[in-house]
């Protein structure tokens, strides 16, 4: 499959998990893609590595999300390795994970979750706008958190809530252009570096069985849906969140 050929992609948090699966999985199909990351210098140059040896083209660049200058600084990299291109797909997968319960979570750990989940995504279409090609595609990273009660999660849930938001809304201020604007929103996805986590006796059992499809996800699954929103395939689709969890606690079976 290369629909994508002669496309450009940035993708944010691109340097293991889900991100890594999303950029090589784009890059499979044919477009350069903008391997962002924070810290994991070696991860991202994992992924880049893989794209290339695939046979695709992609470059890495490094920004702290969340903190001042978060976006010029990676924008200023953005804009350096594709020199003049435009950009055409935009994925918002980078984001911090949940900081507990509403008795555990402090104000410091709630407004960095904000500052990563929902400001940098935000102002990062903001600058990105300008740049992207008539036609482009701005695909943010959800979680099924939002439909449903996990006490663990709540402000997390929260910053995934505003971002299904913004999609919408978005989708309706920028369709003008062609630009389609969508929400992915995984379940319980098995990924190498939270497969540890799914070793608890017991545990991948029981996700498995409150999901519809009876197994637990994986990072090609959500790459997938997301390659999908980025072709032209998708072009009817916009302001919509799309569920890719398997059909996770849709209710009790027969």
């Amino acid at each position: 499959m290369s629909d994508l050929n002669g496309r450009t992609a940035l993708v944010t948090g691109a340097s293991r998990g889900i991100g890594r699966a999303i950029a090589i999985r784009l890059a499979v199909a044919g477009a350069t893609v903008i391997v962002h990351f924070g810290t994991d210098k070696d991860g991202a140059a994992a992924t880049v590595g893989e794209i290339e040896r695939a046979g695709g083209a992609a470059f890495a660049v490094e920004t702290e999300l969340g903190v001042d200058d978060d976006v010029e600084t990676l924008f200023a990299g953005v804009e350096a390795g594709l020199a003049g291109r435009p950009l055409d797909i935009l994925v918002n997968n980078a984001a911090a994970p949940p900081a507990g319960p509403l008795g555990a979570t402090t104000r410091a750990q709630f407004d960095h979750l904000f500052a990563v989940n929902v400001r940098a995504p935000y102002f990062i279409i903001q600058r990105a706008s300008p740049l992207l090609r008539e036609g482009g595609r701005i695909i943010t990273i959800s979680s099924v958190t939002t439909r449903m009660a996990n006490p663990s999660q709540t402000s997390f849930a929260m910053t995934k809530g505003a971002v299904e938001t913004m999609s919408m809304t978005l989708a309706n201020e920028l369709g003008a252009r062609g630009i389609t604007v969508n929400a992915v929103a995984p379940g319980a996805t098995r990924t190498a570096t939270n497969g540890s986590f799914f070793e608890a006796p017991g545990l991948a059992e029981l996700v498995a069985g409150s999901t519809a499809l009876n197994r637990l996800g994986g990072a090609d699954d959500v790459a997938d849906v997301v390659a999908f929103l980025a072709s032209d395939a998708a072009r009817w689709i916009t302001g919509q969140v799309i569920d890719a969890s398997g059909g996770l606690f849709l209710g009790p079976r027969a």
